[in-house]
């Protein structure tokens, strides 16, 4: 997920991909905390993908 990406998607757009975001990271962090998580890096990926996601919905707010 790039940010040029983002970028071109409406506002209602973003916050639905944030929201399945935030759904993956928290099926993640059930998995990490029960043993089952092989690809750790899928943890941090998905929160860098909602800190993109949030700095994009504040970029378009602010327009």
């Amino acid at each position: 997920m790039k940010s040029s990406e983002l970028r071109e998607k409406s506002v209602d757009e973003l916050k639905a991909a944030l929201g399945e975001e935030q759904k993956a990271q928290f099926k993640l962090r059930m998995q990490h905390a029960t043993g089952q998580l092989n690809e750790s890096h899928k943890v941090k990926e998905t929160r860098r993908n909602i800190a993109r996601l949030k700095t994009v919905i504040n970029q378009k707010a602010g327009e």
